[in-house]
């Protein structure tokens, strides 16, 4: 079974506009894998990077441009200006790792309804309410799965994926891994798509 280590901010708009494609791609090719939110602020100043907001005009402007194109491109909704962001990543990480439990499918449907909520319905992330509703939704037993993520195994469970990002060389979101090399950005899924077919036929 190909492995793929699947490093996401669940704030990003990029991995928004990545997840289903992705999450679909996985299914067909029967991949295992690892859903692993990254604290981004660590993961950030480990490589040298900026948050968006701290970032020059220039570079913040054609980000907006970008993901203008890539909406109409790919057809997905998506608020260039959401409501709640920036916003504090822990909780809605925190959660995503305590779903981890409850297996692959459940981790990678959570994701998506999570990234879902900031860049489509516009809610926040950061609100214990509101990742309850999200948990329900999406099928879980919220009140159980948040006292999961409050644990503090769950706290260092996140912790230890970004120091696995940060040594596995990742520096942006989304990446994905697969055998040691690195897939960057909703644009790279076609490449991502190629590793995983050679994978099937056993090329190497």
């Amino acid at each position: 079974m190909v492995v793929i280590d699947y490093y996401l901010s669940i704030a990003s708009p990029w991995t928004w506009l990545g997840s289903a494609r992705f999450i679909d791609m996985a299914r067909r090719h029967a991949a295992w894998v690892n859903v692993r939110p990254v604290d981004f602020g660590r993961l950030l100043a480990a490589s040298g990077g900026l948050p968006y907001q701290q970032r020059p005009r220039q570079r913040a402007s054609y980000r907006q441009e970008d993901l203008a194109r890539w909406q109409r491109r790919l057809g997905l909704p998506l608020t260039l200006e959401p409501a709640f962001y920036p916003v504090d990543r822990e909780p809605a990480s925190r959660l995503l790792v305590a779903a981890r439990a409850l297996g692959q499918d459940t981790a990678l449907a959570l994701s998506h309804a999570l990234l879902r909520a900031i860049w489509v319905e516009q809610r926040n992330i950061a609100d214990e309410p509101t990742l309850a509703a999200i948990a329900r939704d999406t099928g879980l037993d919220a009140t159980a799965l948040l006292a999961a993520a409050h644990e503090p195994a769950t706290h260092q469970a996140w912790q230890e994926d970004t120091d696995r990002a940060i040594a596995a060389q990742v520096f942006g979101a989304p990446t994905w891994v697969v055998q040691g090399e690195r897939f960057w950005g909703q644009d790279r899924l076609d490449f991502l798509e190629e590793k995983l077919a050679a994978q099937a036929e056993g090329v190497r």
